[in-house]
């Protein structure tokens, strides 16, 4: 593996977010791991990534964390947003605790295997557990039911299914499994 430096997004680097959230929607399996496609995504003016930047790169609500190699292509990212006790979900459903929600998560296929998503796991839970206000008490995630590689990601690293099974927004045929990893 190049050596990354696993890090939460700038402000600035908004080109950057946009480029690697399009290289994502080129994956094959970008209909499985992801809500929107590459032409929404692509058509969204540049304002949209330069909000999506800055947010990210406040920490609040959000962060995304980003793999950069030593040439400055980001070769990784996911990001983590806090659901409130009490707020309303993606659903519409009130949420019953104060949790994180990992959502896209992406490794350019050449660095797949390379031990590159496990470091942004463990720097995206670092940011999670690291939170003083809310005190969260869980990190979830939903990943399609035909979505083997990166179910079986999750479990090795240590998210477990919670047993909730929801239709797929855009494709309510589709199914989609919660997996949770309780805080330490």
């Amino acid at each position: 593996m190049k050596q990354h430096v696993i890090r939460p997004v700038r402000a600035d680097e908004w080109q950057k977010v946009k480029e690697l959230r399009l290289a994502a929607l080129r994956d094959p399996v970008a209909s499985l791991a992801f809500l929107e496609t590459l032409e929404q995504a692509a058509a969204k003016p540049d304002e949209f990534w330069q909000d999506r930047a800055a947010g990210a790169a406040e920490g609040v609500h959000v962060a995304q964390i980003i793999a950069e190699a030593p040439d400055g292509q980001w070769d990784g990212s996911v990001s983590v947003f806090i659901e409130d006790r009490g707020s309303t979900d993606f659903l519409e459903r009130v949420v019953d605790t104060d949790q994180a929600h990992v959502v896209g998560v992406f490794v350019r296929p050449e660095q797949r295997g390379s031990g590159l998503t496990d470091a942004l796991f463990e720097a995206a839970l670092e940011w999670v557990w690291q939170r003083e206000e809310p005190t969260l008490e869980r990190a979830r995630l939903f990943v399609h039911e035909d979505n083997e590689r990166a179910a079986g990601f999750y479990r090795r690293f240590g998210f477990r299914p919670s047993g909730l099974v929801i239709p797929k927004p855009d494709d309510p045929a589709a199914k989609e499994l919660e997996y949770v990893f309780p805080r330490p």
